[in-house]
């Protein structure tokens, strides 16, 4: 049944969405309270989300489910990456933030672009 399965831990890219989430719950505890349960919330999710269907799909048992959870984790990428955009536009993200953020999700949305492609 376990055919395939990866230690997630070992994965480069597991490892800089986990770095992610950090820098992303340091950098959210700056934004305004009345965002606690809004943006701020919403962003918190996406970046969680990223390392965590990385891990799921890691135990899956499959290439083929690996792959699909990858997906849902570049999706979850994308999404973050439009959260901190809308975050840092309204003046909710500092922009030294924003930049930090944006530029290791990039890191982390090609590093799961490519190891999707290699599932093929």
């Amino acid at each position: 049944m376990f055919k395939y399965m990866h230690d997630y831990r070992k994965l480069r890219v597991w490892n800089d969405a986990m770095e992610l989430a950090t820098m992303t719950y340091t950098a959210t505890k700056q934004m305004p309270k009345s965002e606690q349960f809004g943006l701020t919330n919403q962003i918190r999710r996406c970046v969680v989300s990223i390392a965590s269907n990385i891990a799921e799909g890691s135990g899956r048992g499959t290439k083929k489910e690996f792959a699909r959870f990858l997906m849902i984790a570049k999706g979850s990428c994308s999404e973050f990456e439009t959260q901190i955009q809308i975050a840092n536009n309204v003046g909710a993200l500092a922009q030294n933030d924003f930049d930090e953020l944006s530029k290791k999700a990039d890191i982390v949305s090609r590093k799961l672009y490519r190891l999707i492609l290699s599932m093929k």
